[in-house]
């Protein structure tokens, strides 16, 4: 039987009690002590036995009342431990002071190849491919920021949480602890006594990401429209979607692009795996090499000490939607192409090749046959890209869709603003479909969001409708008389680059402005002589 005895806490008052039990002739087998508490597991305690130990208790000064437990306290503990332990789907260490294994989860056991029992008989040393890991820990008191490290040849984020331990009582909780806690385990109040290493492989750490970036779900569902444009476009996204081959996506900017990708994910058979993006024109080549491919501790200055996954890595069994492909650099296009056509990589500044299982889905709003005749876009890349293919159309070109568009981001933008939802008249539905919408269903949203913040009326009128300032549809640009196509898109470009370069006198602050690459905007401004062209 299991029982609580409660006492007024005083020195000696704990054996006073276990002295009680030992004339009774009842053997202890565990004993724990929380003053005002001590809890004893005494097999041979029957029911019938308790009124006559409370009285032999009572004589002892201090002692109160005697409760029956069903568990002694720090077994419970343990054993929730023990329990949490085990479904933790990512490996737990967990080290003494001296880097010692003394407790180690399943998952960390079947990573290893050990199992529980040898793990813990193992220093940190043994287990890492850097022995010096170990020595980094113990010096800082295992204060130390989160690292790459390696263990039995697959890498791991590793996550470090110091365990201090505050001395508050003298008494050993239970036989079997102390019969293996030493005088130099007894640390002084508030010491560093180890660590619990939480360690997190590449894939964990891709799908936790996922579920940040896309806690709403993906499907075809979240693309809005029932013009027959976008009811054609599903039925033929939904056949891609499952083919499981690289999938090109193109259309202007603003119309929606990554939004499908994510819906051909969802519907996938890698739809369970981590869906991660990259937006090949937000970052330049260095950086955007290694966010894609990783790198290994010290490959450049500035690197993260342990090395770094990429989003490749992290994604491995799932999609990796490579955005606005087109600002690929050529050097980048290169290492793209070989991982495409053996699913193999090397991270930056390291030698082992790492192979992976990962769909690519891109998008760019740019002509890439043009870019390959042109020599700036690798011709064995582009159709290696392009093995399936979808076209997102322009808003304009679905402007059965416009109304329906822009009351769901009326209704998303009076719940963000916490207004009462709000409709438009018919001179608003009349101007939203009548513009030309040049920025598609991106430059849709900002309307709407930019009127419902502005506009106290429960009811939009077309005046509350804000083009934002600077814009620019094709309307304004007089291209009746254009001879052919790209004629007309050079004059559209000249001319919305030389009416905001005033606004935005660089190529930085013009390429945020218009939401689009810096790269890109720099080669069309001297492409027309712009800011000399006046």
């Amino acid at each position: 039987m299991r029982i609580n005895i409660q006492f007024k806490d005083r020195v000696g008052i704990a054996h006073e009690i276990l002295a009680v039990f030992a004339l009774r002739g009842l053997n202890v087998v565990g004993v724990e002590v929380d003053p005002p508490n001590i809890y004893i597991d005494s097999p041979e305690l029957l029911e019938f036995m308790l009124p006559s130990l409370q009285q032999d208790c009572d004589q002892v000064r201090g002692v109160g009342k005697i409760n029956v437990l069903d568990i002694l306290p720090g077994k419970r503990r343990r054993l929730n431990l023990d329990t949490v332990m085990a479904v933790m789907e990512d490996p737990v260490l967990a080290i003494d002071a001296n880097g010692k294994v003394v407790i180690a989860n399943a998952a960390a056991a079947a990573v290893s190849g050990m199992t529980e029992d040898i793990l813990c008989q193992k220093n940190l040393r043994d287990l890492l491919e850097d022995p010096l890991v170990e020595h980094e820990l113990i010096t800082h008191s295992f204060h130390v920021p989160s690292r790459e490290v390696i263990l039995n040849g697959e890498p791991f984020w590793m996550d470090v949480t110091p365990v201090s331990e505050t001395l508050t009582n003298p008494y050993i909780s239970s036989p079997t602890i102390s019969q293996t806690t030493s005088p130099t385990d007894i640390k002084p109040n508030g010491q560093t006594v180890g660590a619990v290493l939480t360690l997190h492989a590449p894939k964990r750490m891709g799908g936790r990401l996922h579920a940040l970036q896309h806690s709403e779900g993906s499907g075809f569902h979240f693309i809005i429209g029932e013009s027959e444009q976008i009811k054609a476009l599903k039925v033929r996204a939904a056949k891609v979607a499952v083919v499981d081959a690289p999938l090109l996506i193109t259309g202007e900017t603003g119309t929606g692009k990554e939004l499908l990708a994510q819906a051909c994910h969802g519907v996938s058979a890698r739809s369970n795996a981590p869906f991660l993006e990259l937006n090949c024109a937000a970052l330049p080549e260095s950086l955007a090499e290694s966010e894609l491919f990783g790198y290994m501790s010290g490959a450049f200055t500035g690197a993260q000490r342990g090395g770094k996954p990429g989003l490749i890595e992290m994604a491995d069994g799932g999609t990796v939607f490579l955005d606005e492909i087109g600002e690929m650099s050529l050097y980048l296009q290169a290492k793209l192409l070989r991982f495409l056509n053996d699913g193999k990589f090397r991270r930056i500044g390291g030698d082992k090749e790492v192979k992976v299982n990962v769909r690519i889905i891109s998008a760019t709003h740019r002509n890439l046959r043009k870019m390959v005749h042109e020599g700036l876009f690798r011709e064995d890349l582009f159709y290696r890209l392009n093995v399936l293919h979808l076209e997102m159309p322009a808003l304009r070109e679905r402007p059965d869709d416009i109304l329906q568009l822009a009351r769901h981001f009326i209704e998303r933008a009076c719940t963000q603003a916490q207004k009462p939802v709000c409709r438009l008249n018919s001179a608003a539905c009349a101007a939203l479909l009548s513009n030309r919408w040049p920025g598609n269903v991106r430059q849709l949203q900002n309307v709407v969001f930019r009127a419902i913040t502005m506009s106290d009326q429960r009811i939009l009128d077309a005046a509350d409708l804000d083009w934002a300032e600077g814009s620019i549809t094709a309307d304004e640009v007089h291209i009746d008389a254009a001879e052919s196509w790209e004629l007309s898109v050079r004059e559209f470009e000249s001319a919305l680059l030389e009416k905001l370069y005033s606004q935005y006198p660089s190529s930085r602050k013009l390429a945020a402005r218009l939401d689009t690459s810096h790269s890109m905007i720099a080669a069309k401004l001297r492409k027309y002589g712009i800011p000399q062209k006046r």
